[in-house]
């Protein structure tokens, strides 16, 4: 293809691009816990009593709330302890500026670990997007156009704010929106373990489409170790840390992880048409790269 036909290309693809929110004026309506008076001990109680319990309720999204009809079932599983997962503004928030705290500073290197794999690229998606964090270390390395996707608007509200840079849109990984070949490389960080295994197919799929042939897929997950592995080895090999990541293993709810860690990731990957080209199990984090094949269309 001449170097005119291939730009012609390429601005009939970013024509074809989603529409991308002005998030300061986007009304998000208040969730049942935003509404909650803090103030009085016994809601406190009742709030922590929730989030200790061990059977989680299910995620109830509030009347108005932006792209309501696109939430599939498995996302109104619970997550993280947190009574109505990430579809409340205050929670929302809460998770996004502690998230690195609980995970000991781990979750800030891998976000720029992920984005430097990126350098000299100039079209980055960021498939679960949260608070934005890699999509914002994403434009610090220099790639000139970065979009997230996340299906919470309380998330992508907080991220806009935060990265202005970024083009932010409401979608789910197995439905992105985005034309053919979109994309040079897509970033997934901690995403792929909060969903059954059928969706992470389904997603791979996706991304598969709207990524160039030879485009580079970047995943940043939970390791397996801290899961299984008992405490004194994990103190024997990590010292406190190890001690505290196989707490918060254990502590912490995730209804698919389980799955996630039995599943064949090459196999998983190769049927979905990438080969898997780096696979790095730590404690705590798993590190993945995996290309499109070029020769795939």
């Amino acid at each position: 293809m001449s170097i005119n036909k291939s730009c012609a290309a390429m601005v009939t693809q970013i024509s074809r691009d989603p529409s991308v929110p002005n998030w300061s004026s986007v009304e998000i309506p208040d969730a049942w816990p935003d509404q909650l008076a803090f103030s009085r001990p016994s809601v406190l109680w009742g709030f922590l009593k929730q989030v200790i319990a061990r059977k989680r309720p299910t995620v109830k999204l509030p009347e108005g709330m932006p792209g309501r009809d696109i939430i599939p079932k498995y996302i109104l599983r619970e997550f993280h302890n947190f009574p109505n997962g990430n579809y409340s503004k205050l929670l929302a928030q809460r998770y996004i500026r502690n998230f690195d705290r609980f995970m000991l500073g781990e979750i800030k290197s891998l976000r720029k670990r992920m984005a430097l794999e990126f350098q000299g690229a100039q079209r980055v998606l960021d498939v679960g997007c949260s608070g934005g964090g890699v999509a914002g270390e994403l434009v610090s390395a220099g790639v000139e156009d970065v979009w997230g996707i996340d299906p919470s608007p309380y998330f992508l509200k907080l991220a806009a704010q935060a990265h202005p840079q970024v083009k932010f849109v409401q979608a789910i990984a197995e439905e992105s929106g985005f034309p053919d070949r979109r994309f040079q490389g897509a970033t997934a960080c901690f995403l792929f373990h909060e969903m059954p295994i059928k969706f992470v197919e389904l997603s791979l799929k996706e991304i598969h489409r709207i990524l160039e042939p030879g485009g580079l897929l970047v995943i940043g997950e939970p390791s397996p170790v801290q899961a299984r592995t008992g405490y004194w080895k994990m103190f024997r090999r990590h010292g406190i840390r190890g001690i505290y990541f196989r707490w918060f293993a254990q502590t912490i709810h995730e209804p698919f992880l389980d799955t996630w860690h039995d599943c064949d990731l090459k196999a998983l990957f190769d049927r979905n048409g990438f080969d898997l080209i780096g696979d790095e199990i730590g404690m705590p984090i798993r590190y993945i790269q995996v290309r499109k094949r070029a020769d795939t269309e």
